[in-house]
């Protein structure tokens, strides 16, 4: 894919950053010495740890070098380093592994999950939020246009453009037994959007990239615009002309036995 564009990310920061802070707010550590952002982004939920964690060694992780240079930018007193969260590996054991919507573009959950778990310090603890939207007619209908002869060429199949959807327990079930406490627990966003269009323009930042980057130019526009008559239909405007775009979200808070 294409790097990441930190400014059409940050358009929707507010609603971007509380999932993570209410993650970051069911932590369970007073205070940390070293804490890791695993998939930092433009910074958002690193200056979140670095505000309630500042007497903490906070590093910010991620495999985009424009998010790096925004993160840099947000907060130039912090360390952001390039790393792919699949091979990422710590030079020591963090208090602290904090992965704010990243890991669902991450395969190989099943090893992965308690590869973090156990790199953490005695008692340290993994900390996950994961968009849970993808049976959401926003991205249910990405893979409907995505299979019109038109894209389908360009695109290949769709179902295999991010890691599958897990139910919570499935989790759970990877953490528990080498966790002292697990907590797990969905919530539904509903984001208020002034029309169609932005609900294009907020996913379009993250979850559709993967099927329009491999586009030319005029096959773009012309998957977006057939997209975006879909999303018209599927988001009928409320009694104030908003649209309200629901949006799942799972949290993971896992603590290592001591």
């Amino acid at each position: 894919m294409a790097d990441w564009n930190p400014a059409l990310y940050s358009r929707y920061e507010d609603e971007r950053t509380r999932p993570a802070q209410e993650l970051l707010a069911r932590v369970p550590l007073a205070s940390p010495r070293w804490v890791v952002d695993l998939g930092c982004g433009p910074g958002n939920s690193t200056e979140l740890l670095v505000q309630r964690y500042p007497g903490a060694q906070v590093t910010g992780i991620d495999n985009s070098q424009a998010m790096l240079e925004s993160a840099r930018q947000r907060l130039p007193g912090v360390a952001f380093s390039f790393g792919d969260i699949a091979t990422w590996r710590p030079e020591q054991a963090p208090d602290l592994i904090y992965a704010n919507a990243a890991l669902q573009w991450v395969p190989g959950h099943e090893a992965l999950f308690p590869r973090l778990l156990a790199e953490l310090a005695p008692g340290g603890v993994l900390a996950v939020q994961m968009p849970d939207n993808l049976d959401e007619p926003s991205h249910r209908l990405m893979r409907e246009v995505a299979a019109e002869p038109a894209y389908a060429g360009a695109i290949g199949d769709a179902s295999r453009l991010r890691e599958p959807r897990r139910p919570i327990a499935a989790y759970y079930d990877l953490l528990a037994k080498d966790a002292a406490q697990v907590d797990a627990w969905h919530t539904v966003y509903q984001h208020r959007m002034d029309s169609p269009g932005a609900i294009v323009e907020w996913v379009r930042a993250t979850g559709l990239r993967p099927f329009i980057d491999p586009l030319n130019a005029e096959l773009r526009a012309s998957f977006l615009a057939d997209y975006e008559r879909r999303i018209d239909a599927a988001y009928p405007a409320r009694s104030d002309g908003r649209r309200l775009l629901a949006f799942p979200r799972l949290f993971i808070v896992a603590q290592r036995k001591p």
